[in-house]
């Protein structure tokens, strides 16, 4: 993501003060993990800056229309992202870290004043996007044998696998030792017939 900087200046220049913030970034797409989404519409953004004292303190909410691939049938799967937007910007670095805090909890205003809010804007993307993108809930996704997309109609496959599951589940049954079990009476025992 492309930087959004802002000039810390005398609107936020006492503790309390707040400047509100909105806007739209034209920007293309981003990546989590293996998946690459892209943002057809780009980012809005709305946002409220707090001087908190020791630091500047990002809070709001970005928007974005976001189409990825489907995991199950790898056609595309539009959703729309509202996320929330929690960034700490100090001041200067402290002295020491709180038991629950880490360096990842906040960055430091720049020495020219500014603060990048690109970074709080895009944890705040990637933290509502789906962990299992899906084109829609019942994605029924791609045939095993063939690869046809299963949500195009019934490839003719799905009888032949189930019938294959069957016997399988039959054959590690404990019990298939007994399939070939002749439980029948032999020819030549009268009791049988009596």
């Amino acid at each position: 993501m492309k930087p959004l900087p802002f000039v810390i200046d005398d609107r936020l220049a006492a503790a309390g003060d707040t400047c509100p913030l909105a806007g739209h970034l034209d920007e293309s797409g981003y990546e989590l993990g293996d998946h690459e989404f892209s943002l057809p519409e780009g980012i809005d953004y709305d946002l409220v800056l707090t001087n908190a004292g020791e630091g500047i303190l990002a809070t709001g909410l970005v928007r974005a229309h976001v189409v990825g691939t489907c995991d199950r049938c790898l056609e595309d799967a539009e959703f729309d992202v509202a996320g929330e937007v929690d960034g700490y910007y100090l001041f200067e670095e402290p002295e020491r870290l709180g038991e629950d805090e880490d360096e990842a909890d906040y960055e430091l205003v720049a020495p020219d004043n500014t603060i990048d809010l690109s970074v709080a804007l895009l944890s705040a993307l990637v933290m509502d996007t789906p962990f299992v993108v899906l084109c829609r809930e019942d994605c029924a996704g791609l045939c095993p044998v063939c690869g046809a997309n299963l949500n195009d109609g019934d490839c003719g496959h799905a009888a032949q696998i189930e019938a294959q599951r069957e016997a399988d589940r039959l054959e590690s049954s404990p019990f298939s030792a007994l399939a070939g079990l002749d439980l029948g009476a032999s020819e030549g025992d009268d009791s049988a017939n009596e």
